[in-house]
């Protein structure tokens, strides 16, 4: 029996990595990911001048030699886990549906992706950013990206795109379930929930009052009319949610930001300083779960599993325990299908 033709696209959008721990490799990689005026927020000339001569001289050779420490014998491991998830969610969707994975920067490209789609003759496409919190550096950079590639071609599909999910529970169900048995076999004196850090010039933009984002200390304690497209509210919102499914005491529960890049002021508490602080505290035994990935990669693995474990240790912490992110677990691979089916219930125009 024959299949069905697909009708449906599913273009699954990650960051990106580099295609190989080299110094070339890297340095490409960083130019395509710190080139986009997304990420690099300045005038065009004064990002052409910190790239050039600031950052590429430089970063390149110490990025290579971290992803060293991290990649695997089947490579980067945001590729394998996200080609994984891709993987397992084609099958899950079955027949009537093609699924692709772009990186907004790197291979397998983004642009490839939406061309294959385009080529497939379907009546939808699905984008779905898969960066839990909304950040105009991630989610909206990839969105505005896939609109630019789809821009004056002959015959576009409807595109549904889908918003970020900070607490929606196909997110934060699989995310407390790959949690729980390592927290109970690990016995944490603390857990802390340490989120990728953006410079507070980036939240304020996304206040439309003016009068909100980092206004108070107590700003982002919820999520509401006042700071929808807060990334770090949002941020606030995924601990909540998976505290809550953890049952995690709110006494023995934090939340911080990592991988700061330069001198700018950056949405904190820093990780870096936060983990002094715990174990000034009397913590010794210190979980660390990383909510704005969904995948590993070298800010969870080296970042955290190397760098903050190093530091921990220097400290005199006892131990540090890296929860891994959803990559492909089942029940992420089940929760995103379940998403992209719900999204289509809706008539294509």
């Amino acid at each position: 029996m024959s299949r069905s033709a697909p009708t449906t696209g599913l273009l699954l959008v990650q960051l990106g990595t580099p295609d190989a721990p080299t110094t070339p490799a890297v340095r490409r990689y960083l130019r395509e990911f710190l080139g986009d005026p997304r990420v690099l927020d300045m005038p065009a000339a004064g990002r052409w001048l910190l790239l050039n001569a600031i950052i590429l001289p430089f970063r390149p050779r110490r990025s290579a030699a971290l992803y060293q420490k991290i990649w695997s014998a089947e490579g980067s491991p945001l590729l394998v886990h996200s080609q994984a998830l891709a993987d397992g969610v084609a099958k899950a969707l079955a027949e009537g549906f093609r699924v692709e994975l772009g990186m907004r920067y790197g291979n397998p490209s983004l642009e490839g992706a939406v061309d294959r789609l385009l080529a497939a003759d379907l009546e939808r496409i699905v984008v779905l950013p898969l960066f839990p919190q909304e950040a105009s550096s991630t989610s909206g950079s990839a969105v505005e990206r896939v609109h630019e590639l789809t821009r004056g071609r002959s015959h576009v599909p409807t595109l549904t795109t889908l918003g970020s999910f900070p607490d929606a529970a196909f997110f934060i169900e699989p995310s407390a379930e790959i949690a729980r048995p390592i927290l109970s076999a690990f016995g944490a004196d603390h857990v802390l929930l340490s989120y990728h850090g953006l410079p507070e010039r980036h939240v304020r933009r996304s206040d439309r009052s003016g009068e909100h984002c980092l206004a108070s200390d107590s700003c982002c304690d919820a999520l509401g009319a006042a700071n929808p497209h807060c990334y770090r509210a949002q941020c606030f919102a995924t601990s909540r949610a998976l505290a809550a499914a953890l049952e995690l005491d709110p006494a023995t529960t934090s939340t911080a930001f990592q991988s700061r890049l330069g001198r700018t002021p950056w949405i904190g508490p820093a990780t870096e300083q936060r983990l002094p602080e715990l174990h000034e505290s009397g913590v010794r035994r210190l979980a660390v779960l990383c909510p704005s990935f969904v995948a590993d990669c070298l800010e969870t693995l080296e970042e955290i599993g190397v760098r903050a474990r190093e530091q921990w240790r220097e400290l005199g912490g006892e131990a540090l325990e890296l929860v891994p992110c959803v990559n492909a677990h089942p029940g992420w691979v089940r929760g995103v299908a379940d998403r992209v089916r719900e999204a289509c219930l809706q008539p294509v125009p």
